[in-house]
């Protein structure tokens, strides 16, 4: 009897799993079959929605590259802008080590009052000019105050901020180079005045002539990163204040003052070429074209490595020696001769304008020196004549597959008279403009320092300080008490 119960509860059992696996399975089933009878569209339906889904995956894909190629580029610029900002620096470092001792303080106060009072006047009216637009002649341009009143609320703000910093760095660049030429001996209050005009009116122009897409771009003129726009600039501004103050106290010609401290001076060369990649390099405005940007990387080393090798050579060939002053401003002159034409040579070309530009640099300076103008410096020399050599050398060796059909390479002599055009109205621009500052600022007696400046130096006179003052005491005055 037992045996039997056993048994029968056990078939139950099975029989009880066996009902349920089945109603589990049609469950399943069910639902199974629903879910898909559910989800499943015509076929004509579901093909329409995946060409859809693939159409606006690539369009999303291509927005998010444009934005992120716009991006890069802006962060490039912003990048760039601060190689050329620190330029400021190696600026003061080479011109400290190339004066007097006693002229050191007020020189770094110079060059960094540079960027602030270029900063400002710049934001405040500079900015309009350069880039304003322009009336029919090309000549004036509408003026926009304070960067047209723009918060960083609105819709393009940002680049227009960016671009501000960026030509920022390039006009404190500018009034940078003049004070090298007139170091020891302008007035304080003087120099502010003229870095002031200068950052306000007399660049600006020449910047809306040219980038900004005025007459002188309109006739052809190209100049890449600036040798005439920045450099020449600079450079003949130097020239007519360095005439205007007349020589350093105690200046013997045909015999500059020793420079105070190459070591320095060295350092100071090193950042400037550093920053020059920023300057060169970063006037791409953008980093999509891996061409462009490669080759004027290398045409702008290029070219400062020549310039030294130049200007060493030349100058030992003339009076024997290794000049270090020579080879730190000729490896400058390369740098200012290539930046027009750093992105419309080839690298043979650019090897050319590097060397030639330490011979102009050379020459130019025994030029200036016999004219009896004491450009402490030699900042005319580096950035003006040799801003307006490498401008021209474009329209003489320019590469037509770059843009530049010069006059060895296929061209007329069109591109070539264009940048004589631009060369000459810049030069005309700056030096009457320059002259007409200085002479006012002469006759309001702010540009030269007091005698008494010249009989203890200009740092203990205006600025109770000296740059060593353990090896160099301070002299006292005599109008002190």
């Amino acid at each position: 009897m037992m045996k039997s119960k056993v048994g029968f509860g056990s078939k139950r059992k099975m029989a009880y799993r066996l009902i349920s696996i089945f109603l589990g399975l049609v469950i399943l089933y069910s639902f199974g079959f629903g879910t898909i009878a559910q989800d499943d569209p015509p076929a004509d339906d579901a093909a329409a929605e995946e060409t859809m889904a693939e159409e606006l995956t690539i369009a999303d894909v291509q927005e998010n590259v444009l934005a992120v190629q716009n991006n890069l580029d802006h962060v490039w610029i912003l990048l760039a802008g601060f190689l050329v900002f620190f330029m400021q620096a190696g600026f003061a470092m080479l011109e400290g080590g190339m004066i007097r001792e006693t002229g050191v303080v007020n020189s770094l106060a110079e060059n960094f009052m540079d960027a602030c009072v270029t900063g400002i006047v710049f934001f405040i009216v500079g900015f309009g000019i350069a880039f304003g637009s322009a009336e029919s002649s090309g000549l004036i341009p509408q003026v926009e105050l304070f960067l047209g009143g723009a918060t960083g609320a609105g819709e393009g703000d940002g680049t227009l901020f960016v671009n501000f910093f960026f030509q920022f760095a390039f006009a404190g660049a500018a009034a940078t180079i003049a004070t090298g030429g007139m170091a020891e001996r302008t007035n304080f209050v003087g120099k502010l005045i003229y870095s002031a005009i200068l950052g306000a009116i007399i660049y600006p122009v020449v910047v809306f002539w040219t980038w900004g897409g005025g007459w002188i771009t309109e006739a052809g003129f190209v100049d890449f990163a600036g040798s005439t726009i920045v450099h020449m600039t600079g450079g003949i501004v130097a020239l007519v204040g360095a005439h205007a103050l007349g020589p350093r106290a105690g200046r013997e010609w045909g015999r500059p003052p020793e420079a105070s401290n190459l070591a320095i001076a060295s350092l100071g060369a090193f950042i400037l070429w550093v920053g020059w990649y920023g300057f060169n390099v970063g006037s791409t405005l953008g980093a999509s074209d891996v061409n462009q940007l490669g080759l004027v990387a290398v045409n702008t080393t290029l070219a400062a490595a020549a310039g030294a090798l130049g200007a060493m050579f030349l100058k030992h060939w003339l009076t024997g020696g290794w000049n270090m002053s020579f080879i730190l401003n000729g490896s400058l002159a390369g740098l200012v001769g290539i930046t027009a034409g750093c992105a419309f040579v080839t690298p043979i070309g650019a090897v050319v304008i590097g060397l030639l530009s330490g011979a102009v640099l050379v020459y130019s300076m025994r030029f200036v020196e016999s004219m009896k103008i004491d450009d402490a410096v030699g900042a005319f020399s580096v950035h003006g004549a040799c801003g307006a050599f490498g401008t021209i050398m474009i329209g003489i060796i320019g590469s037509s597959a770059l843009g530049a059909p010069s006059l060895l390479d296929g061209g007329s002599l069109d591109l070539l008279g264009a940048q004589v055009v631009g060369v000459v109205g810049v030069a005309v621009w700056v030096g009457v403009t320059s002259y007409i500052m200085f002479r006012v600022l002469n006759g309001m007696d702010v540009l030269h320092v007091d005698p008494e400046a010249d009989r203890i130096g200009i740092d203990a006179y205006e600025h109770h300080a000296s740059v060593w003052p353990n090896v160099l005491p301070l002299r006292e005055s005599d109008e002190e008490g």
